[in-house]
């Protein structure tokens, strides 16, 4: 489920470039309806960008907790301190 959410982030994202991209080079700034799109789109990428950053790292933390990584985790493996003795 989260991967594709991620795909379909980037997707969105690679679109949202087409119109900035077109608005800056292109003749996308004439016409007003591209005008428009492009507008949103500017602000698509921004909230795209934080989003997938999002998503990403909490995958990401996610799949090193799950190796009991975390000396803090409540969850992850019991470390003995005792010394045993002679």
């Amino acid at each position: 489920m989260g991967l594709g959410i991620i795909i379909l982030l980037r997707v969105l994202f690679a679109a949202s470039m087409v119109f900035i991209i077109g608005y800056v080079f292109g003749g996308f700034s004439k016409k007003p309806a591209l005008r428009t799109i492009t507008k949103v789109a500017s602000i698509l990428v921004i909230v795209l960008f934080i989003a997938a950053n999002v998503l990403l790292t909490r995958m990401a933390v996610r799949q090193w907790n799950n190796g009991n990584n975390d000396p803090w985790c409540k969850h992850g493996r019991e470390v003995k301190t005792e010394i045993p003795r002679p």
